[in-house]
């Protein structure tokens, strides 16, 4: 990972109290849906992925507060522990994964097929290297399971110098190598030139 002394997490002082917060909510909800826009990836019939950032966790914690109308400190501790994994240092990518079921059947039929599937994405490069996720290993534990997989995952993506390189040049595929969801996109540039500032490149 290329050397930061800045990180990009999120403090307790970034955060807004409940009524600062509806003064701007509709304002950052906005800006929000337009920055996922640009990071939102459909890769095949099922799966989404989400590639996170400061902005997205910001909001996602702020409207966690919100719906929970917590005002003290500690719970707002708890969900700065629960979400700033989830927001990319330079050098990293941090996703999260959706399989977008929307019936009781389609969960029969694909939860378990899917069993192993946050491990089986790929980021393939111009120069024809993967990079290959890290499960978070926060939400590991309560995620996996050996015969059915959750609807929801956590995986970041971490780059030598070499790939940061290659994926500034472009073009970029997102892929999944999953024997029973073979699938591949690639990126648009908007996307690529989005996670590249991520990048740090």
């Amino acid at each position: 990972m290329p050397p930061t002394t800045i990180s990009r997490k999120l403090t307790i002082d970034d955060i807004l109290d409940l009524r600062a917060y509806e003064k701007v909510r509709a304002e950052k909800k906005a800006e929000v849906i337009e920055t996922k826009r640009r990071r939102r990836i459909e890769l095949g019939t099922v799966v989404t992925v989400m590639f996170e950032s400061r902005d997205t966790m910001w909001y996602q914690i702020q409207e966690m507060l919100r719906a929970e109308r917590v005002i003290s400190d500690e719970g707002v501790l708890d969900e700065l522990r629960a979400y700033n994994p989830l927001i990319p240092e330079a050098g990293q990518l941090c996703a999260t994964i959706f399989i977008e079921l929307t019936s009781g059947s389609a969960m029969r039929e694909w939860l378990p097929k899917l069993v192993g599937i946050e491990r089986s994405l790929r980021i393939r490069l111009a120069n024809g290297r993967d990079v290959a996720p890290v499960t978070d290993e926060q939400h590991d534990a309560t995620l996996t399971r050996d015969n059915v997989t959750a609807a929801v995952h956590y995986i970041r993506f971490e780059f030598g110098p070499e790939d940061l390189a290659a994926f500034a040049e472009g073009p970029v595929q997102l892929l999944c190598t999953h024997p029973n969801y073979l699938e591949a996109v690639e990126l648009a540039p908007f996307t690529v030139a989005e996670l590249a500032a991520d990048l740090g490149v």
